[in-house]
């Protein structure tokens, strides 16, 4: 008992020197913890994440109880430890990276990687709309993704190019049911749908609903790899759902669709717009 006063007096005496610059430092460390842990919880790293944070623990009592031959184990495994990590949060690390990457946090030096991508006019955008919602009435399964800065060419050569104008007629002919092309992914470039069953990266999110199949996962898995922005069309229900960023919206109006899509076109509308929605669905 002693020892832990003794830990926690001393605890307290430097918590007492902490200067402005000290509590700067502690609060961007929380925030970057915090957000850490919250991304991490999504992903299959999180059982070996709190594996780990059982032996920091493990190591912290033995530590306030001097407990000497653990703490040499523990320092001695430290090396061998950091190389562990890396190699079981390979994937997961890769990813982050990923996103980081895909933030607009200086375009001006690297570029939007969008020139030459024209957006989508008022007249694609409502035979975009009036397609989906049309397969949704008649509970026709669709994926239909939309690039946007990050290039997509690699999930495109694994479909059929079609090089199309967008129109309701053929997204409907495309998802039909026992049609060449109604399984995959449909990939929308500028202007154009490119190609057809295309094959797309399931999400390995542990957060999704169990209810969700295979289509969805794929939309939530590219929304994870890109910055693009993914429609589903469910084939059990004829709900219509959008996937932006790793995060999915399921029942949304076509309203709301075409909201987002026109926000799409407003660099001053897209950083807000997918919260926007977000409020707006829990509200609705």
């Amino acid at each position: 008992m002693e020892v832990i006063k003794t830990f926690f007096n001393e605890y307290f005496v430097r918590l007492a020197k902490l200067h402005v610059t000290d509590v700067i430092e502690i609060l961007i460390i929380a925030v970057v913890i915090y957000y850490f842990l919250r991304w991490i919880k999504t992903t299959n790293a999180w059982a070996v994440l709190k594996g780990l944070l059982f032996l920091l623990l493990f190591w912290f009592i033995a530590s306030i109880f001097k407990l000497h031959a653990i703490l040499w184990i523990f320092v001695n495994a430290v090396g061998v430890g950091i190389t562990a990590i890396i190699i079981l949060f390979q994937p997961e690390l890769r990813k982050v990276l990923e996103q980081i990457g895909q933030r607009e946090i200086v375009p001006s030096i690297f570029g939007s990687g969008s020139e030459g991508k024209s957006a989508l006019n008022d007249k694609d955008i409502d035979e975009l709309v009036r397609g989906i919602y049309t397969m949704a009435k008649e509970k026709t399964g669709a994926l239909i993704v939309i690039e946007q800065q990050i290039d997509m060419q690699k999930y495109i050569d694994t479909g059929i190019i079609l090089d199309a104008d967008i129109s309701s007629g053929l997204l409907i002919s495309i998802f039909e049911e026992n049609k060449p092309l109604h399984d995959g992914a449909i990939i929308i470039r500028g202007r154009k749908i490119v190609a057809a069953t295309c094959y797309l990266p399931l999400s390995q999110n542990m957060q999704l609903s169990k209810e969700m199949g295979t289509r969805h996962r794929a939309g939530v898995g590219i929304s994870e790899e890109s910055d693009s922005f993914t429609i589903i069309v469910s084939e059990e229900t004829g709900k219509v759902s959008i996937a932006k960023a790793g995060e999915i919206i399921r029942g949304i109006s076509g309203d709301l669709l075409k909201e987002q899509l026109y926000g799409m076109r407003k660099p001053d509308e897209k950083k807000r717009g997918w919260f926007l929605l977000g409020k707006k669905e829990k509200q609705a």
